[in-house]
């Protein structure tokens, strides 16, 4: 796709499709092995098909996320016969009966993109080439539908709404608005000619690529159709189909609208016109009046369920949730048949964690059975809870009575195999210093993260690691309790000499991670606790350890874990203090923002019963939109451009504040929310975060904190950062989208953006949602 031309897809399928004559559709002969079948281009075939089929219908092939809705379509490379070639790949879920039901009678959406892809090709239609159909054995098993890709194309809705919107001159000005409009007609008219009828022709489902460069494009564009799994193939389409089709597309202005029936029912699909030649007047009274009832039905029946939707989403999707499984993407494997609601978990390796099959109502029902432990745990927080808000208020009180050393950001991180070397090249380029490796004690083989950990502590690194639980070994400890410590001896053992700080425990409070009432991670907590304090770092001296692991914003489960009967002392609290569900840093929940949050939280440490007085957030981030790679779904996922500015706001008021000593970004790398994404070749892409805290470091590296800069307007944050030469850095940014401009409190010595590139030094900047560095005279 070209970025000069072309907004982030929210379409399907990009492919470098035929020429403006298109070929007939190539030869393709069918395949069929254990879990698959399908068809593919004859001279595309792979050497090895099956390998290939695998690779691709796994989405952690994705090079690109291009549309991630009720289908995930993703770019990829095909290693093909004619050499690598990129792809578009839509995956089709296929799960519950109703779609079981139809792919048994009608065959699935994959394999009718196929055939009538193939089908428009042989019709002289241009659409994206088919490459490849492929289908799960299983009744229940995904579709997927394999198309070149094509880049430097733009989608008709983009140029559409601009249109509408009266400044297509300013947005696109190459693009002739006029020649579109006809090319537009007379491919839907040839389509319709031909006998088909698109059933889903709105302006998302077509591509525009031009020709000819200057003011205005020298010809007529090319115009490719997508999205062809609702198309029907009829002897003869009537005039009520051709207008439904028609009525789909976003042209609102009535001018446009005439042109746009002008050039389609002025001459048979065969008859190229030009855009002056066509005749005001051409499409009858009687099209005209059908094609607004049906234009207009259309934009009623998509504001209407749009409205609906905003307001019936979250009570439909609450009672769905509470009687049916949780829905899952395909890729995620099934759980073992006859499982039991506790154990119903499986691994979801492309957002790396667990994934729960089971609905809400089953997770109440089991969460109602070990009741008397949950009231305990709820009894402890409410008699916590004046101390730790008594503490909360003198602390937010004391705020930056003494400045505040900026020195605890972190960032934590698993082995990179596709490229160690370039894993440890992101670190030392970042410049981080405190680093968090999780370890999983359910594998039987820790070499990678062994030799990661050498590495890093060896270039001067300082390490904490991290111990999660799963469902297994959770469960095993009332049978097999030595399972668990056994794991976390070895661990120790081996991890001890490269640092002194352990993590046991990750998102208790959520079931997906095994910990499912309050004594079983007091039981997880104390198997671990025993052997951690017998083990000694390479200082001498016992391990420090930390916990729960509370995820998000659960005061009362956090209070209740570490003043919970019998749970054994932690060293400090380790919470994993996501706040993406609320935006911004700066918005609040339960009247706390993020640092306010992570205030509460160290109150909650240096109040409790079983915990000591540090407090450190091992785990934040802001999920991306990437597909099935986001931890947290779409409705909280941000662009790159977002996440970067929040990662920088989070780190400056929570470590600003004092509210935390420590804050890890998960993680280095991941697609989905890292600070770094692989790429094919195992080469990293550092994305606009990681320049953002690699910024943040260079600019406030060895700092304290001396709190907000007065006289700043309520849309403004700036913090005053001061050096040890006694120099000044004030970091300034706006909580909302409207420029702010603020006075600097002397000469600025320099400048610098979020991502560290010089600005001008004034004394009265102006604010954006991205931070700035102000370096002010000493």
């Amino acid at each position: 796709m070209s970025a000069s031309t072309s907004p982030p897809s929210e379409a399907v399928e990009r492919a470098a499709g035929p020429p403006s004559a298109p070929a007939a559709a190539a030869p393709a002969e069918s395949f069929a092995f254990a879990d698959w079948r399908g068809e593919v281009v004859a001279a595309l075939r792979p050497a090895d098909l099956e390998a290939e089929v695998a690779r691709l219908s796994d989405p952690s092939c994705a090079v690109d996320t291009l549309h991630w809705g009720r289908n995930y379509i993703y770019l990829a490379h095909l290693e093909s016969a004619a050499g690598r070639l990129p792809v578009a790949v839509k995956q089709f879920r296929n799960q519950g009966q109703r779609q079981r039901l139809k792919r048994r009678l009608a065959g699935s959406k994959a394999e009718k993109s196929w055939r009538v892809g193939r089908a428009l090709l042989d019709a002289g239609i241009l659409t994206p080439e088919p490459v490849m159909l492929v289908e799960s054995r299983r009744d229940d098993g995904p579709s997927f539908y394999l198309c070149r890709h094509l880049d430097g194309v733009l989608e008709a809705r983009y140029l559409l709404r601009a249109v509408n919107a009266g400044n297509a001159a300013a947005a696109f000005p190459d693009a002739d608005v006029d020649a579109f409009l006809v090319a537009l007609a007379r491919t839907l008219r040839r389509l319709h000619d031909a006998g088909f009828w698109h059933r889903d022709m709105s302006s998302g489902n077509v591509l525009i690529r031009w020709h000819g460069q200057g003011s205005h494009h020298a010809a007529a564009p090319d115009l490719y159709l997508l999205d062809l799994n609702r198309t029907r193939q009829l002897r003869r389409l009537s005039t009520s189909q051709r207008s439904r089709d028609l009525s789909r597309m976003m042209i609102h202005r009535r001018a446009d609208q005439r042109r746009f029936l002008d050039a389609y029912w002025t001459a048979p699909a065969d008859v190229e016109i030009a855009p002056g030649q066509v005749r005001a007047g051409a499409a009858g009274r009687v099209h005209r009046i059908l094609y607004a009832l049906y234009h207009h039905g259309f934009r009623f029946k998509n504001d209407f369920k749009r409205t609906l939707r905003r307001r019936l989403r979250g009570i439909v999707q609450a009672a769905k949730d509470l009687v049916l499984p949780r829905g899952h993407h395909a890729h995620i494997p099934d759980a073992p048949e006859g499982t039991a609601t506790r154990d119903r978990v499986v691994w979801d390796h492309l957002s790396d964690q667990p994934h729960l099959h089971a609905g809400k109502a089953e997770k109440l029902l089991t969460r109602l059975r070990d009741s008397p432990a949950h009231l305990r745990s709820l009894a402890a927080a409410a008699a916590a809870a004046p101390r730790t808000l008594r503490r909360y208020r003198k602390l937010t009180a004391e705020r930056w009575a003494e400045p505040v050393a900026m020195d605890g950001v972190g960032v934590a991180l698993r082995p990179y195999p596709a490229d160690p070397q370039a894993l440890l090249a992101a670190v030392d380029d970042l410049g981080v210093r405190h680093l968090l490796l999780r370890l999983h004690p359910w594998q039987e083989e820790h070499g990678a993260e062994l030799e990661l950990a050498r590495e890093l502590a060896a270039r001067g690194h300082e390490l904490a690691f991290s111990l999660p639980q799963c469902r297994d070994l959770v469960r095993d400890l009332v049978r097999n309790p030595g399972r668990w410590r056994a794991a976390v001896e070895e661990l120790a053992a081996s991890f001890a000499p490269y640092g002194s700080t352990f993590v046991v425990g990750q998102a208790v409070n959520r079931s997906k991670w095994g910990v499912w009432q309050p004594g079983e991670y007091r039981r997880l907590a104390g198997e671990a606790v025993q052997v951690l304090r017998r083990t000694r770092g390479a200082d001498g001296a016992p391990l420090t350890v930390l916990g729960p692991g509370v995820i998000d914003f659960e005061p009362l489960a956090t209070l209740g874990l570490v003043n919970y009967p019998g749970m054994p002392r932690l060293d400090g609290l380790a919470s994993l203090l996501y706040v993406d569900r609320r935006g911004a840093p700066e918005a609040e929940q339960m009247g706390y923002d993020a640092a306010g949050k992570a205030m509460l939280l160290r109150a909650a440490a240096e109040t409790a019963k079983h915990c000591g007085p540090r407090s450190w957030i091992t785990e934040v981030n802001w999920p991306l939109r990437e597909g099935p790679h986001a931890p947290a779904g779409r409705s909280v996922s941000v662009d790159e451009e977002t996440q970067a500015d929040y990662l920088a706001r989070y780190y400056l008021a929570v470590l600003g504040s004092g509210a935390a000593q420590r804050v890890y970004w998960w993680q280095l790398v991941a697609r989905g929310y890292g600070l770094a994404c692989p790429e094919e070749g195992g080469s990293l892409r550092r994305r606009p975060s990681w320049r953002a805290l690699a910024t943040l470091l260079r600019q406030l590296g060895g700092t304290r904190c001396e709190g907000p800069l007065p006289g700043v307007p309520e849309e403004a944050r700036a913090l005053r950062f001061r050096h040890e030469d006694g120099s000044l850095t004030v970091a300034a940014w706006t909580v909302g989208t409207a420029p702010v401009r603020i006075a600097l409190p002397g000469a600025v010595v320099e400048a610098h953006d979020r991502d560290g590139s010089p600005l001008t030094a004034d004394a009265q900047p102006h604010l954006s949602p991205s931070p700035a560095y102000f370096r002010l005279a000493g």
